[in-house]
């Protein structure tokens, strides 16, 4: 299995990561410990979460993600296998959010704690804080980095000019720099990164670890009419986004290449993604083993030129 660098860090991770929002809202805690030996033990270790998911669920505050995986450190000792992504920013149950440093600091030691680890790999600014100077996070990150209680930095929903922005105030004051980005990418898409962050991330060799991978389970084939919009809440932003001619189009080409290749649509989708010059692992989660084996086939499976061509074509966009 080929390995990734998440930017100029350093860190090297397969080149799928495991998305932990469902942990502790579509799946229980048996079940993710379940879906996370899985994907460890088929060679992954990146998994991405944030200490707000999933505080958008009745009855939580936040922070019940990264419980669960910190019960499941803990449990199965295996920690020095894993590369632990978390992210701060986003309002929380109590409706504490933002990049000021003071909460920063109070953020980044309750996530340490219920991640039951000393070193948080990736620390990711959850959103961009238009009302915080950028200089202030970094600073506060720089702290933290020194404390040795981060290793790298990352950023998640940000404007093409306000990642340049903190990028340019970490080189011109020695601070800690944006190592990677997490943006909505994927085979439907792909406007947006494509033409406005991902030449940032060229520029300043910055890894993408996009979310959404999959649209919203789009690309996996499940909706492709209107009557099956009601196979799950999503269904209607579903419909309203992705079921037009070139969301068919798109389909179309999957389900053809994935039956070239003896696969499934979802999987052809995330090994275009895979082999995306600027990606370092997709996010995807998984609410099942038997879903998460559909998952990381992806990292194995190769594209050909032919492929390649079938789906950039499918998937083109009107450029701007």
């Amino acid at each position: 299995m080929i390995r990734k660098t998440l930017g100029n860090s350093g860190i090297s991770v397969a080149p799928l990561a495991l998305g932990g929002n469902v942990f502790g809202w579509t799946i229980d805690e048996k079940n993710s410990f379940q879906v996370l030996d899985a994907f460890v033990d088929a060679g992954f270790n990146l998994i991405d979460t944030a200490n707000m998911y999933s505080a958008w669920v009745p009855g939580n505050q936040g922070g019940e993600s990264e419980t669960i995986i910190g019960r499941w450190l803990q449990s199965t000792g295996k920690r020095k296998q894993v590369v632990l992504a978390t992210k701060v920013g986003l309002p929380m149950g109590d409706g504490s959010r933002g990049l000021k440093k003071e909460y920063i600091f109070r953020a980044v030691e309750e996530s340490l704690t219920r991640l039951q680890t000393d070193v948080i790999d990736l620390y990711q600014s959850h959103k961009d804080d238009p009302d915080v100077p950028q200089e202030e996070t970094l600073s506060a990150y720089d702290t933290l980095i020194r404390q040795g209680k981060v290793r790298a930095i990352g950023a998640s929903n940000f404007s093409p000019e306000r990642l340049t922005e903190a990028l340019q105030i970490s080189a011109k004051n020695q601070l800690p720099a944006y190592c990677t980005l997490q943006p909505e990418y994927n085979l439907y898409d792909r406007k947006d990164f494509e033409e406005n962050l991902e030449p940032v991330c060229h520029q300043y060799g910055l890894g993408a670890i996009g979310y959404y991978s999959l649209a919203r389970g789009f690309l996996s084939g499940k909706y492709r009419s209107q009557a099956d919009l009601t196979k799950s809440p999503r269904g209607t932003s579903i419909g309203e986004h992705y079921l037009n001619e070139r969301g068919d189009r798109i389909l179309a080409a999957l389900d053809e290449i994935a039956a070239a290749h003896g696969a499934r649509p979802a999987t052809v989708a995330l090994a275009w993604l895979i082999q995306q010059r600027s990606v370092a692992a997709p996010i995807v989660s998984a609410t099942s083993v038997e879903q998460l084996s559909e998952i990381t086939s992806a990292a194995t499976l190769q594209l050909t030129g032919d492929d390649f061509q079938k789906l950039n074509q499918a998937s083109a966009y009107v450029s701007k």
